[in-house]
């Protein structure tokens, strides 16, 4: 198969039930405090990542002015808390129209839509762990990871809340 940009992804937990109900509320309903309980269960499933800094997938500008509040920013600041880590902003999608949402999208067509939708806005160190909510086909982390990897890093780590299931 096609090489990914990034070594390694994982989730605390299945994207279903729970979860789900818990990730809507979080990104659509404002309930912040959800990243919070996320970050908790993720401490609890993962290790502690070996890395320089925490990263995050930036936000489109439309869903931010909507939501008000950008999930994978507040989960990736929790989790550097908790794992000592510096976080930082280093990706930006450049340029101001936004992306279409990968919601609904079949994979080949996250992929494409995906591609070179983010820049970095500064230097990456050499282990970045990347951080995000959902991980469904990989596409948006695999671009994000392409583009830190541009901008320097040689290992980018994933790690995200949630994981879809493939049957």
């Amino acid at each position: 198969g096609r090489r990914l940009a990034f070594r390694r992804a994982r989730a605390a937990v299945a994207y279903s039930g729970a979860a789900r109900d818990l990730l809507s509320a979080w990104k659509e309903h404002g309930l912040r405090r959800a990243a919070t309980v996320a970050a908790e269960l993720m401490v609890e499933r993962l290790d502690a990542p070996a890395a320089d800094v925490i990263t995050y997938i930036p936000p489109d500008p439309s869903r931010l002015l909507v939501r008000g509040h950008h999930p994978a920013d507040r989960l990736a600041r929790e989790l550097a808390g908790r794992w000592s880590l510096p976080a930082a902003g280093l990706l930006v999608r450049p340029g101001s129209a936004p992306s279409a949402r990968q919601a609904g999208l079949a994979r080949a067509d996250r992929l494409r839509n995906a591609r070179g939708a983010f820049v970095t806005v500064a230097a990456a160190p050499r282990h970045v762990l990347l951080v995000d909510d959902v991980y469904t086909t990989g596409a948006t982390v695999s671009a994000a990871a392409t583009a830190l990897r541009h901008g320097g890093a040689r290992v980018v780590d994933v790690v995200t809340f949630a994981r879809t299931v493939r049957l």
